[in-house]
């Protein structure tokens, strides 16, 4: 096992906690960076958190002096898909100049390996509902395109350098770790199953189901659901195959297929014994009738095989995890 230090970028946050609890309980050294905006002291079990930004040049060339770090793992972002709209440059600033800031720091402490959190927004709304990691990137808004120009900046820096990447395109992360531990705290969430959840704890008073008519079995919109655990341990195969020489690569993380928005709902609400409020609403503009990811390649290159791949499981995890917060909720 290498000595030399993790430094885990947003690692106070949802995916970000996740990955570095699997990394602590591996044996790994970690330091985490968080301004904590949206994350959590409790939700860093392993390692030293620092609070401060990625963009912060002095700060973070410190820490990979002083910790010794030859891997980087970047989560740090903004992802709320709506205010990236409202407010692009907000997006710009996090997502695209703080990574271009951290990414000059890492070429000149020569870091070796590089995990980059990005996601499937990159591909904007591709034909027949389905993305390979050669399909045409279009993002349809802000945060994937700030995104994407991190993942051109990281290309361009491992052809420059001795830095070798791997950027993984998230689909749509659920759950929270099955032990209670940990989980999503993220105020204000958007993501389906979250809501939900907060929906059926009476955190909101119903969860809205945004166009009925699209072009699928039942109607609604179809996703392809990760668990944060499967998605945290792709994290971890990723660091596996770069310290074993691996070339850099762009890999999707999804397990392949899809469940509808009506077909997640009735599972958080089996999961609760109880009904949810559901309110039909219009379609919201750019949102695809369904999108899921091919994700032969991820398996084939990390060697990863999704343990939680049930939509029960996710959704009884995330319920748990909001029934916990309910009696001991954490504040950041």
């Amino acid at each position: 096992m290498s000595k030399k230090g993790i430094l885990v970028t947003g690692g106070a946050g949802y995916i970000g906690s996740h990955t570095a609890r699997q990394l602590g309980k591996a044996g790994e050294r970690l330091v985490t960076l968080d301004n904590l905006c949206t994350g959590f002291r409790q939700a860093v079990l392993y390692g030293d958190l620092v609070v401060g930004d990625t963009g912060d040049r002095e700060l973070v060339s410190r820490i990979l002096e002083e910790h010794e770090i030859d891997t980087v793992m970047h989560f740090a972002a903004h992802t709320i898909v709506p205010e990236s709209v409202e407010n692009p440059l907000k997006y710009y600033a996090n997502n695209t100049c703080n990574t271009r800031s951290l990414l000059q720091c890492c070429a000149e402490a020569g870091v070796k390996n590089f995990v980059f959190s990005s996601t499937a927004a990159v591909y904007g709304i591709p034909e027949k509902g389905v993305a390979y990691e050669d399909t045409p990137t279009s993002p349809i808004n802000p945060y994937g395109t700030s995104k994407l120009m991190s993942e051109m900046m990281l290309h361009d820096l491992s052809q420059a350098t001795e830095m070798n990447y791997i950027a993984l395109r998230y689909f749509n992360v659920a759950g929270c770790d099955l032990e209670g531990r940990i989980g999503q705290s993220t105020p204000k969430a958007t993501l389906l199953t979250k809501v939900a959840c907060e929906a059926a704890v009476g955190k909101r008073d119903a969860v809205y189901i945004f166009g009925t008519d699209y072009p699928t079995a039942d109607g609604t919109g179809v996703r392809d659901y990760i668990h944060v655990e499967d998605l945290a341990t792709a994290h971890v195969k990723a660091l596996d195959y770069l310290r074993n020489g691996g070339d850099s690569a762009i890999l999707n993380c999804g397990y392949g297929h899809g469940f509808s928005v009506r077909e997640l709902l009735k599972s958080v609400e089996a999961a609760n014994g109880s009904p949810l409020n559901i309110i039909e609403a219009e379609r919201r503009a750019g949102d695809p009738p369904e999108l899921v990811a091919g994700a032969e390649k991820v398996r084939e290159v990390l060697g990863w095989s999704p343990k939680y791949d049930d939509l029960s499981v996710i959704a009884s995890s995330a319920l748990e995890w909001e029934r916990k917060q309910l009696n001991d909720p954490w504040s950041n």
